[in-house]
Formats: C-alpha cells, structure tokens, sequence
C-alpha cells in the first residue's frame, strides 16, 4: 500500500513516515523545507522526497495521503489532492487508527520538554527490558531514530503537541491519541497564531484530561498553575504531582547547582524510597523532565534504582544541547529553544556548569509566535545568563531586532545576514567559550558555518 505524506519533514510527520515503512508500507513524501536530521533520517531508510509541494507529487495515485498541519489551502498540492477524490487524513488521525490500537499509550504533553522527556521515557522501559514504541519529535540519540514500533504488547510513548491537527481539523493533535498515562510538565502561552489566549490551550488541555481513562493515571509537574486550573475543570482519573515540593509523590532535591546529581524521593501507600541520579545532563528544568519520566516509567513497572542507574547513560535528543563540535576549545551547542522561556532555562542551566569561558548566544526568531512579535519583551529579557547574545533577523519577521535590543548595549547586537552574523560570533569567541545557537529551524546551517570559520580562524594562527 502506497502511503503519500505532504509535509514530510516535520518532526512528527517524519516521524510518522517511519513507522509507516514499519508497517510495510511503500512511503513517499513532499516538503518545501528539507534539513537534518529529519531529511537525513528519511533518506537513509530510503523515503523517497519530493522538493516543494506540486501536483504531479500524487502521480501515480498514492492509496492514501497524509496532510502536514503546516499545509493550508491554497497550497498546490493540498489543492491537487482536494480535486483527485483520494482518501486522506491528518497524521495523528493516522498514527490513532494504525498504530496506537491496542497498546498503552503514554502521551507526554507541555509546552517546553517534550522531546527530551519522552526521549528520557522511551530509554527508562528499554532500560526495563520493556522494548517500548515511540513517536518523538526529536531524534534521541539513544535509538537513533525518532519512531519505531517497539514490541506491539510494550507501552508507546508519544510526544503530545496541543498544536491543531490539519486544516480541515483544527483540535489540538494529542486528543486523538487516547492515553492511560498522561505526563503534564507545564503549561504557558504559545502558538499565538492559533490561540487568542492561555485559556485557550488550558481548554485543549482539559480536552486531553477528558481521554484519560478512570483506571490510567495523570502525572503533573507540581508549580503550574496553569495545570491546576485545567484539574480544576475536572478530572476523572488519579491525578500526582512531581517536582520540588515535600508534598509531591515524587520530589526532585538538587545536590549539585547544576542539576548533574539530584536525589530522587518517591512517596507512595507503603512508605518512602530513594535514589541518586548522576548523569550528564545540566539544568533544573532537566532534571524536572527526567522526574516525570521516572514515574511514568515506574507506572509502567519500572524498577526506581535501575531506573536512575540507567539515566547515567542518557544521551539528550539531537538539537538539545546537542554539542556540535569544538575548536580550539571553543564548543558550538545546537538547542531547539524557541520559546522566551525555554531559552532561559536552557541559558541558565548552561550558565551553571560554565565555570570557565563566557557563554554567547545565537538566537534566530523564528517560530509563528516569534515570527508575530508576541513575546518581544520576554524575549529580550530571556538571554539574561548569556555574555553576548547575537540576533539574526528573519526576512519574515514582523518586528525590528535592533530596536528590540538597543536598550541592552554591548551585550547584544543584531544581524540581518548570517555571514555577518558568524564572522561577530568568531570575531569575539575565544577559548572556552561556549556558542549555543537557538532556532527551530535550519538556521542556514549556521552551526557548520561557524565551525569552519573557527577552523580557519584557528588555521591561520598557526601559520
């Protein structure tokens, strides 16, 4: 059976063309923007990519097609496949109906960390010898891949996103994936080019609360407020709290600023247990997304002690801290962040296992939320940790960087071309510094630019 995905490249929709050709389908897909490590992973499983969104990419007639929630009406092709008369859906419509039948479905929602967590939760049942499936909307580098199917009698972990499904259905994804376990990890305002306000997402949220089985469980991280409110709407399952708090059934206590080692406390019916994580990754908010996968995972069977034993061989999820290369002592680190609050964590954690060099941020604005000047003052405020925070400018951005930032002097400064933008960077970096670059994007490879301007910069010293 011949499966056609428009918007192939995504992360979840590339993700779901993997599963696809689990499944024995014959997989083809069409993209407009195709970068690693989504296109890289496609092509070595030998998904066939179409460049740009054309009528002619559904000759031969697939059986079915698959719609992105990136593509909108108008597009050549959407409108191709509307006039054919083909069978089509939404991904998480399919991945509902083909994969998720049958299997314990662990969903991982919020609006920062669910890459990392699920990716944190896959590892915790294999480490189990649980054998789960997942659908990540990174790639852990623990599996290598971003989706498999796993044994079909394990739990399925998936990344729940609250961003709406396809055009022709406008509920956010995850209330089609129908979870026992839910893991909530917080919750603030996003996607403001689909939600007016916090309220809306908290109702999308409720809706998800809504599919959660009276006999499954609900994990929430203890200081969101916004998550309370959504309980408070009702709730019909057994809900617990993880995070810092003494009254939580599980507590995270830091023993290292950095977040590197913290002990984990678990209460439950018949008393208290305990144990220590040790492990490579930085910064609290880490740390908070490695205690709700901890519980989810123990929810599934998984044993506390082996469990935190097996955090010390965690490896984070490409574009999470994803240290890219180094030269001359001077690191180049790919993050994801694209939210103000995702980049000051991210930031702040960085800043706290620094303890030599400078730390300068490389930021490109990028997301719709970004793109619509929702968030500028929160934005600005977020790179406080860093030394130098340099911005690029996006053609399609509705708001002037340089304005943004005139009010923080010589700690920032704002590019409109990426070449001038690196040759700053390279300009100024020195040894032990750290460079973390924040996009959602390509970023015009702008990781491997600055590795090869610092290998020519530290060439020519030596000659």
């Amino acid at each position: 059976m011949h499966l056609h995905i428009i918007g192939i490249c995504g992360t979840f929709m590339g993700s779901l063309a993997l599963l696809a050709r689990e499944l024995g389908y014959q997989v083809s897909g069409s993209d407009a923007n195709v970068y690693p490590p989504m296109s890289t992973q496609l092509e070595e499983v030998g998904i066939t990519l179409q460049e740009g969104y054309r009528a002619d990419n559904l000759a031969p007639a697939p059986d079915a097609v698959v719609v992105g929630n990136a593509l909108s009406r108008g597009n050549e092709e959407v409108e191709a496949l509307l006039n054919s008369g083909l069978s089509y859906t939404s991904g998480a419509q399919w991945l509902a109906e083909h994969v998720l039948p049958g299997r314990k479905v662990i969903a991982v929602a919020g609006t920062h960390g669910k890459t990392t967590t699920a990716s944190l939760l896959a590892w915790l049942l294999e480490s189990a010898g649980l054998k789960p499936g997942f659908l990540i909307g990174g790639v852990p580098r623990n599996f290598g891949v971003s989706a498999r199917l796993g044994d079909s009698h394990s739990p399925f972990v998936v990344e729940a996103d609250e961003y709406d499904t396809a055009f022709f259905d406008k509920r956010s994804k995850f209330v089609h994936y129908r979870p026992q376990i839910a893991v909530l990890n917080n919750l603030e305002f996003d996607h403001a080019d689909i939600f007016p306000d916090l309220a809306a997402i908290e109702r999308q949220f409720h809706h998800l609360v809504r599919t959660v089985p009276s006999q499954g469980q609900i994990w929430v991280a203890d200081d969101q407020p916004a998550l309370e409110r959504v309980l408070k709407q009702g709730v019909w399952t057994p809900v617990a709290h993880f995070g810092g708090e003494p009254s939580s059934a599980w507590q995270l206590v830091l023993e290292r600023k950095d977040a590197s080692r913290f002990q984990v406390i678990r209460r439950h019916d018949s008393g208290e247990e305990d144990a220590v994580v040790d492990w490579s990754l930085t910064g609290e908010y880490n740390a908070r997304n490695a205690l709700g996968a901890l519980a989810a995972a123990s929810a599934c069977g998984a044993d506390l002690a082996r469990s935190c034993a097996a955090l010390s061989r965690f490896e984070n999820p490409k574009r999470r801290q994803e240290v890219r290369g180094e030269i001359n002592g001077i690191q180049v680190i790919d993050d994801f962040a694209h939210h103000p609050t995702a980049i000051a964590a991210t930031l702040n954690g960085l800043r706290a296992a620094t303890t030599k060099g400078r730390l300068l941020a490389v930021i490109e604005p990028r997301s719709n939320t970004m793109r619509i000047g929702t968030m500028k003052t929160q934005l600005k405020d977020s790179v406080a940790a860093a030394d130098h925070a340099y911005w690029y400018q996006p053609p399609e951005l509705d708001w002037s960087v340089v304005e943004l930032i005139a009010p923080q002097g010589d700690k920032a400064s704002g590019y409109d071309d990426i070449d001038s933008l690196v040759q700053a960077v390279v300009t100024q970096a020195s040894p032990l510094d750290r460079i973390v670059v924040m996009s959602n994007g390509s970023f015009g490879d702008v990781h491997a630019r600055l590795l090869t301007a610092l290998a020519a910069r530290a060439q020519q010293g030596k000659e």
